[in-house]
């Protein structure tokens, strides 16, 4: 089984960058697609980016593309999430998590499982 841990987090003023990891034991970790999530306080958990198994494919949410880029380093077995032109609404706490199905990738947050604990990402205006 494949479980992600996150790190990276902190305190950014707006307008600047953070790139946050996810590195996940299992053998099989180039095998899954990978997803990054976002909980902001008060408020639901929503998808933000997704990657295939080989980093071919990726997929984000509107309100992120743009600024915000998913990689994979599968030799270190981790996902990277490299944001840019941050913003005070991009606070919140950020998880990753494997895909049910290790060969799609999907905006759905339902098609992922065995989220990590999170980091946490806050943007001072």
């Amino acid at each position: 089984q494949v479980q992600p841990v996150e790190s990276g987090g902190g305190l950014v003023q707006a307008g600047g960058a953070l790139r946050i990891s996810c590195t996940a034991s299992g053998r099989t970790f180039s095998s899954f697609a990978m997803a990054w999530s976002r909980q902001a306080p008060g408020k639901e958990r929503e998808f933000v980016a997704a990657i295939n198994f080989n980093g071919v494919t990726t997929s984000y949410a509107q309100s992120v593309k743009g600024r915000f880029t998913i990689s994979r380093e599968n030799a270190k077995n981790t996902v990277y999430l490299q944001m840019n032109s941050l913003k005070p609404e991009d606070t919140a706490v950020y998880c990753c998590a494997t895909a049910r199905n290790p060969w799609r990738i999907s905006d759905r947050l339902m098609d992922y499982n065995n989220w990590g604990q999170g980091t946490q990402v806050t943007v001072s205006s």
